[in-house]
């Protein structure tokens, strides 16, 4: 039962990784936003773009900030995590297009409201992963 205990430490850092989540996803948001209705894109295409950007963007906010104390110092430490984020990540984009598609079609939901319910979703998805693989 000890390991179901989450230790400071780990709580730090599921607080750091929210919060980098948060920052995040108002970028990917402004970001479809910016490509559905100024550029004309439809919101799949434009969330697809969306999501690798923020992608990107998040692993160099919690290389920096979340996981500090086993940071990728060395460009070959960076580009290697990088390369997994962007792999862990990038199994979720389809779960998060699938919402996304799910939540405007069926329910009815604006796409920014459903896009935004898909990152919550697939959210603890992205952090197990990359806290265990990404920098483990």
């Amino acid at each position: 039962m000890a390991s179901a205990v989450v230790t400071p430490a780990r709580r730090q850092q599921l607080v750091r990784f929210f919060l980098v989540g948060v920052v995040a996803a108002s970028v990917q948001t402004a970001l479809l936003w910016s490509f559905v209705d100024v550029g004309g894109l439809n919101y799949l295409i434009g969330a697809a773009i969306a999501i690798e950007i923020t992608i990107l963007f998040q692993y160099v906010l919690n290389n920096a900030w979340t996981f500090h104390r086993s940071q990728h110092s060395t460009l070959r430490e960076y580009l290697v995590g990088m390369g997994k984020t962007n792999l862990v990540r990038g199994t979720a984009i389809p779960f998060q297009l699938g919402l996304l598609w799910l939540f405007v079609t069926w329910g009815g939901v604006a796409y920014l409201v459903g896009n935004g319910g898909a990152i919550v979703i697939t959210g603890l998805y992205r952090y197990a992963l990359d806290a265990r693989w990404t920098w483990g």
